[in-house]
């Protein structure tokens, strides 16, 4: 039987801030001369983004932070050592919420997981997410467990992939994939170019899927192939490093370019004939990015409205978003069944990953 996504769940923190208002605190930041304050304005402006969830309230200009991040407008910048502690005390309970979500609406109980794959670029500690997960949710102890770290915002395809490898190993095992990335804890407080474009696009979200096998009773997205490609440029331009004051994010102009200029030829490669798609599901990396990408490949616009969608009303949670679009997919009416899905997504390296997915909605 094929690999099937199942169900998918999603968890955000409770901490809901408008656009508007990140933009107006990150420019405030002492040091910020008059051409800096205008790249923050245009970056944020232009990011096509309304609000975004983090896990800091401070940055909303509320209060209940472990984590010290602001003292009046000034934005602090704690030791990536305190950085990574709220990670550790806030992650554990976004994975939890996303894949509780997941199983229950896959029909499937906590003990029928066997695999867990766990995945996070913001964020690291042992025993891990995995572990967490199988205290938190009741999950067998004898459960497989898997995490996938560092990979970026591309991740949630892989973790896809070994799902689907272990599905078709085993007909009988059920995999839970589960994405939480807290970007907010990694926010720099510098005025070059690439940090406002991070500071202005990135969020938190967790995201859970249920992967098993499918028959003709279960509704779901068929995990039909996939594939990855290395360009070859961008290595310099997408990266993602540990520094003493967070994780500090490279993103260069160069990114979309690249993607621009290279995408057309590798998703005929990776997805094959175009024209054969009825959905499709980007990572919405920033605005720039789907603009090209609709661009290059001469879609509709109504394509990639899903990921635009998502985008706007959460930002780029890294490696969760792409499940929240393929949630809002699973989700739409208009849907039929046999659907066929291409899904991308753009990590360091610059790597693109890719997916084919059709989409199962049995007649009642």
């Amino acid at each position: 039987m094929t690999a099937r996504i199942l169900s998918i769940g999603t968890a955000l923190p409770d901490t809901r801030v408008a656009q508007s208002t990140l933009r107006d605190l990150f420019a405030a930041q002492p040091g910020f001369d008059r051409k800096a304050q205008r790249l923050v304005g245009a970056a944020f402006d232009a990011a096509a983004i309304d609000t975004r969830h983090v896990v800091l309230p401070q940055l909303a200009g509320g209060t209940g932070d472990e984590l010290e991040v602001r003292d009046g407008d000034t934005l602090l910048m704690p030791p990536t050592g305190a950085r990574n502690d709220e990670y550790r005390r806030t992650a554990p309970p976004l994975f939890a919420e996303a894949s509780r979500a997941a199983i229950a609406g896959s029909g499937r109980t906590p003990d029928a997981i066997t695999h867990v794959v766990t995945v996070s670029c913001t964020g690291m500690f042992a025993p891990g997410p995995d572990y967490h997960l199988v205290r938190d949710l009741g999950l067998p102890l004898t459960v497989e467990r898997y995490h996938l770290g560092f990979i970026g915002c591309a991740a949630a395809i892989p973790a896809l992939r070994l799902a689907a490898r272990i599905v078709g190993d085993d007909p009988d095992a059920v995999v839970l994939v589960a994405c939480t990335e807290l970007c907010s804890l990694h926010w720099q407080t510098s005025s070059h170019p690439d940090q406002i474009v991070a500071a202005s696009v990135f969020a938190d979200g967790a995201a859970a899927a249920v992967v098993a096998s499918g028959d003709s009773s279960s509704r779901g997205l068929d995990l039909e192939g996939f594939a990855t490609y290395v360009t070859d440029e961008g290595e310099k331009d997408m990266a993602w490093t540990v520094g003493d004051s967070g994780f500090e994010m490279t993103l260069t102009p160069e990114v979309p370019r690249i993607i621009g200029r290279e995408i057309s030829a590798i998703a005929a490669d990776m997805i094959g004939d175009l024209d054969q798609i009825d959905a499709w599901a980007v990572h919405p990396g920033g605005r720039s990015i789907l603009d090209r990408v609709e661009s290059a490949l001469s879609l509709e616009p109504a394509a990639l409205a899903p990921s635009r969608e998502v985008l706007r009303q959460h930002g780029n949670m890294s490696s969760a978003t792409l499940l929240f679009i393929l949630r809002d997919l699973l989700a739409d009416a208009s849907r039929t069944d046999g659907d066929r899905v291409a899904v991308l997504a753009f990590g360091p390296g610059l790597t693109v990953e890719a997916a084919r997915l059709t989409l199962r909605r049995p007649a009642a």
